[in-house]
This record gives structure tokens, C-alpha cells and sequence, in this order.
């Protein structure tokens, strides 16, 4: 059943969580596949439910739901039951001369009892692709979906309480801004991980500070997508409305604004606007593909953002259905609020530039972002803007689907945050990596005990 946590700092659930891990039952390799394949086999008993909570949250449509949410989930646990075996056994490391004869192993320990707080863009995916590490890693979790996808936050409770006792996983539902706070203060967690905005996220790492607890934190950032003048256009056009308009822009890693070389401008522009009516047509609000806002508060937002520039396409927008139409804008400020937030909305600012030096001034108003994008047939280019430019992880000549991968770890730097995830970097993230020296007893050399004079020249040749 869900877990209640009042502000009464009602903590003995997680007690008990604490009491089973320390018992070992998590820490064999048949319990952890088995409870991957748990997962599995509920996420498949329940996809057209899961579906239907998407549709019902975020408007997505049961492909779209597929592709962005239990696809990747299912492809994620495929990877971690057919790598397990692998990530848990002991890494031997090479020795050195200092310490011969002997012997050393890197183990890959769980945390403990963790914390894993998920968004409300991708509810079910976000909630679950950690919690897939923690398991893989043989941690008890705490799950704490987002109160704003209530129907996905309903199903994941299903799940979750279906499959798994609750002193091992358990799910907490309600306000995040009340409930976490409490947790955190009335019991240590071995590690949070926290998916959603900069602002959230660092109060989560001031809280998580107070008792040293490490964090994983996945949070935003305004990701530009440079277009150069060689770039090809129809292809570079699809992807962008792609990555932009999948989710109606509620996506951490969209390009959240372009920057387009000025010869080829124009071109670019009309190639987006048809991509745009290709996919979602010549009103958007009645496509099956395009889906809503998460609220009025963000719809709102979003609205105002709309007198910040000029507005190429779209634009149209109605409350009452959270829509807003894919809208493009040129001539933004680059002080507006438009360019300092987050935008998180199918609308996307376009500026031209002609050269490096003049499109580094904007790139450098919003640093470390979470995603880069580049569009370029010129390798030098290429090299160019990827090494000499930080941020999170990106593509060239596409956009958002470095995420996909699991041979790829995702993750923030700076500004965008802390740590990374996905395959096997999602184990490394739930576990401490110990070493062990295991020394030979059939050889100890006096050189390393007192007295050491006369001995320095013997340290120099071994040590260095």
C-alpha cells in the first residue's frame, strides 16, 4: 500500500527498509534479476494502462508513450538482466612495485537505502530507469513520483506495491515540497537521485549536504542547437521538430534555442515550418502526435513568453485545453526571459549568427547547458564547437537521442548537473566502488620498515 509520511516525521517504513537491507537479502545475484524481471514482466501486464495514464497526464499518444517512456525502460532492464552478472563480479586492477607482492580487486558495493525523486515530463520512464540502476546495484528504494502527473504517479503505485514488499521498494505519493523535506531530515539516505529543475535541485543538494549524503542530480539546463551554414537542411529540419515538439517541448534535452547561420537562414525556417505541419499538420491541437501542457501555471508561463519576440509561426494557444500550438520566434532579446529561463514549451527562439566569435556571446549567457547539439558536414567544425564548448553530453547532425543509448552515460555538468546514468553507469551510480589490496605473506621487505635511514634512494626508484 502507498506509504504514508506526515510531517510528524512518521519515518518507520523507512526503518524497516533500513532493518531488510542490512539483513544481505538483497545482495545476491538471483535476487536482483529476479526483481528486474519482476518489472519487466509488470511493465508489459500493464502497458495499455500506462498508456492511457500518459494520455491522460501529458496527451501522449500510445506510440508516442512507447517510444519516450516504457520502450526505453524495457530496453534499460534488458540491458541490466543480460549484464549483471558482469557489472557485479570483481575487477582485478594491475599492482604496482610499491606493494609486490600482491593482489587487487575493485568490489562494486550497494549504497543502502536511497532516494529516487522523479519529474513530471516523462513520469513513468524517469521513475523507473533509476530505480532499475538502484535494483541492478541491490539497494531498497524509495520512489517518489511527481504529484503532477497523477495518473502515471496511480499506476506506478499499482506496480510498485503489486511486485515488491514495501521494506525493499516502496512509493510515496503526495506534495514533493512537503514530503521530501521531512524524509530527508528524519532519516538518512545512502544516495538521492533526483531528477527536475536547477532551482529544486539545488535545495535537495543543501539538504542532502547536512549529513553528507551523496546525490545523483539530473536537472535542466537551456540546450542550443547550432546550425551550420554546410548543415543539411531538409534533415536538420526533421530532427530539430523532432526533438523541439516530441512532448510538446517538455523535454530537459530539446533544443531550446537555435542559432543559424545567417546564409542559410531563411531556407532553414520555411524547411521547419513544413517539417512542423508534416508531423502534427495545419493545427496541431487536433493531432493524435502532439500533446499538452502539464498545467495552468506552466501554460501560463509559457504564454508569456509569447510578447518577448516576434512570431514567425504558430503561436496560437487555449487554455482551456492547455494547448499551445509549435511556435517559432526571431528578434528575442537575449535579456528577455525567453533566454534566461528554461523554456520547457513548444517554443522555440531562432537567432542568426555569421561566424564563431559572434555566436559564443549567447552560448556564454546560458553555460553548461545539459545538451549541445551541432549541424555540420565540416569535421573541423565538428571538433571545434564539441571540445571547445562544456556541456552535459550531445549529437552532431541530431538532437535528444543521446539520451537512447546505454553505451552513453547521461548527466549534467556545472549548472546541469551532478553525476550520470543509464546501462551501466546507472550500477556505478547506486554502488560504491571499494578497493582491496590483498598482500603475500611469503615475502616482507625490511625496506619498508623503520629505521628508513639511508633508505631514500630506494623509495625514489620503487615509488616514483
Amino acid at each position: 500500500m502507498q506509504q504514508e509520511f506526515h510531517s510528524s516525521g512518521n519515518a518507520n517504513y523507512l526503518t524497516a527498509m533500513r532493518n531488510y537491507y542490512n539483513s544481505g537479502a538483497t545482495m545476491s545475484y538471483a535476487f536482483r534479476k529476479e526483481q528486474l524481471r519482476k518489472l519487466k514482466h509488470a511493465v508489459l501486464r500493464y502497458e495499455k494502462e500506462i498508456h492511457r495514464a500518459l494520455l491522460l497526464d501529458l496527451k501522449k499518444s500510445a506510440a508516442e508513450s512507447y517510444a519516450g517512456e516504457t520502450g526505453l525502460l524495457l530496453a534499460e532492464i534488458r540491458v541490466a538482466i543480460s549484464h549483471l552478472r558482469e557489472w557485479m563480479r570483481p575487477k582485478w586492477v594491475p599492482g604496482n612495485l610499491v606493494n609486490f607482492p600482491s593482489s587487487s580487486k575493485i568490489y562494486h558495493d550497494p549504497l543502502g537505502v536511497v532516494l529516487i525523486i522523479a519529474p513530471w515530463n516523462y513520469p513513468f520512464q524517469l521513475s523507473l530507469i533509476p530505480l532499475v540502476g538502484a535494483i541492478a546495484a541491490g539497494n531498497c528504494s524509495v520512489l517518489k513520483p511527481s504529484e503532477l502527473a497523477p495518473a502515471t504517479s496511480d499506476i506506478l503505485q499499482k506496480i510498485i506495491t503489486e511486485i515488491y514488499p514495501p521494506e525493499y521498494i516502496s512509493i510515496v505519493l503526495g506534495d514533493g515540497a512537503t514530503l521530501i523535506p521531512v524524509m530527508i531530515r528524519s532519516f538518512r539516505f545512502d544516495h538521492i537521485f533526483y531528477t527536475g529543475s536547477r532551482n529544486v535541485g539545488k535545495i535537495i543538494y543543501q539538504m542532502a549536504a547536512a549529513d553528507l549524503v551523496p546525490v545523483t542530480l539530473e536537472l535542466g539546463g537551456k540546450s542550443p542547437a547550432i546550425i551550420e551554414y554546410d548543415a543539411n537542411i531538409r534533415v536538420t529540419a526533421r530532427r530539430i521538430a523532432l526533438a523541439k515538439f516530441a512532448n510538446i517541448g517538455q523535454t530537459c534535452i530539446a533544443p531550446d534555442y537555435l542559432l543559424v547561420h545567417e546564409y542559410i537562414q531563411s531556407a532553414f525556417i520555411e524547411a521547419l515550418k513544413r517539417c512542423i505541419v508534416e508531423f502534427f499538420g495545419t493545427d496541431a491541437a487536433i493531432s493524435r502526435s502532439y500533446g499538452k501542457i502539464i498545467n495552468e501555471k506552466r501554460f501560463d508561463q509559457l504564454v508569456s513568453y509569447l510578447d518577448q519576440g516576434e512570431i514567425i509561426f504558430g503561436g496560437q494557444h487555449n487554455r482551456s485545453s492547455l494547448y499551445i500550438a509549435p511556435t517559432l520566434m526571431k528578434n528575442v532579446s537575449v535579456e528577455s526571459g525567453l533566454m534566461r529561463d528554461e523554456i520547457f514549451g513548444p517554443i522555440l527562439p531562432i537567432f542568426p549568427f555569421t561566424c564563431r566569435e559572434e555566436a559564443l556571446p549567447i552560448l556564454q549567457l546560458n553555460p553548461d547547458p545539459l545538451s549541445f547539439y551541432v549541424f555540420t558536414s565540416d569535421l573541423k567544425k565538428e571538433k571545434s564547437w564539441v571540445t571547445g564548448f562544456r556541456f552535459g553530453g550531445g549529437c552532431i547532425n541530431n538532437a535528444a537521442w543521446q539520451f537512447t543509448s546505454h553505451h552513453l552515460p547521461f548527466g549534467g555538468v556545472g549548472d546541469s548537473g551532478i553525476g550520470a546514468y543509464h546501462g551501466k553507469y546507472s550500477f556505478k551510480t547506486f554502488t560504491h566502488a571499494k578497493p582491496v589490496l590483498k598482500s603475500a605473506t611469503w615475502m616482507d621487505l625490511n625496506l619498508k620498515y623503520p629505521p628508513f635511514d639511508g633508505k631514500l634512494k630506494w623509495f625514489k626508484r620503487f615509488i616514483w
